[in-house]
C-alpha cells in the first residue's frame, strides 16, 4: 500500500505522515519525502544553485521517486538519494530503503506527477492556512537549513506563494481525503491511521 500525504509547504504533511509511521511501527511502515528527490545541480555554480527554483515541479526527480516505489513494490531495496539544502545539491552518501507493507509519501509537489499519482492507493492533502504555514517554514529553514530569515523570505515571496498558488493548491482535486490544520488534527490522523490498518488486516 503506498500512501501520498501533499500540501503546501509547512502544511505539516511531515507530522501527518510521521504519525502513520509511528502508529503502524517502522517494521511494517517507511516513510519516503519528496525533499529526498531533488534533481542533482552540482554541475550548476553554487551561486546559480540558490537561485533556482526549488518550487517549480521540473525541480524534483519524478523518474527516480517512481522508479524507486515502483522497486519498493515488487519487494526491492533502493538507495535513495540525501541532498543538501545547504549547498542545493545532492550529497555522496545514499540511504538503503527496504520494502515495507506501507510506504508513505509526503512531499508538496508529488500530486503533480500523472504517473506517480497512479501509484498512490490514497491520496490525502493537508490543507492549513498560509500565514500558519510561512510562520512554519521560517521557522524550519533557519534552525535546521543553515538559511537566513531574509532570504527565506525572499524564496517565499519570489517562488513559494506562486508556486503554491500555481501548482499546490489545485491538488487539492486530486485528493481523497483533505485534513484540515495538518498536525493540529489529531482526529482526522487517527481516522486515517484507522483506515490504513483495517486495509493491513
Amino acid at each position: 500500500m503506498i500512501l501520498g500525504i501533499c500540501g503546501g509547504t509547512g502544511s505539516g504533511k511531515t507530522t501527518v505522515a510521521e504519525s502513520i509511521i509511528e502508529a503502524l511501527g517502522e517494521e511494517f511502515a517507511l516513510l519516503i519525502a519528496q525533499d529526498s528527490y531533488y534533481k542533482d545541480n552540482s554541475h550548476v555554480p553554487f551561486k546559480q544553485r540558490g537561485q533556482l527554483n526549488f518550487d517549480h515541479p521540473d525541480s524534483v526527480d519524478f523518474a527516480l521517486l517512481i522508479d524507486h516505489l515502483e522497486s519498493l513494490r515488487m519487494n526491492q531495496s533502493v538507495l535513495q538519494p540525501s541532498y543538501d539544502f545547504s549547498q542545493h545539491t545532492r550529497k555522496n552518501e545514499t540511504l538503503r530503503l527496504d520494502p515495507r507493507p506501507v510506504i508513505v509519501v509526503e512531499g508538496f509537489l508529488i500530486f503533480q506527477d500523472q504517473k506517480l499519482r497512479a501509484l498512490f492507493d490514497l491520496k490525502v492533502f493537508v490543507d492549513t492556512e498560509a500565514d500558519v504555514r510561512i510562520l512554519r517554514r521560517i521557522r524550519r529553514d533557519v534552525r535546521e537549513r543553515g538559511r537566513t530569515l531574509d532570504s527565506v523570505i525572499q524564496q517565499y515571496l519570489q517562488t513559494v506563494r506562486p508556486m503554491h498558488h500555481e501548482f499546490v493548491e489545485p491538488c487539492k482535486q486530486y485528493s481523497d481525503i483533505i485534513i484540515p490544520g495538518g498536525g493540529k488534527n489529531p482526529a482526522a490522523i487517527d481516522l486515517l491511521i484507522q483506515w490504513v490498518k483495517s486495509r493491513m488486516a
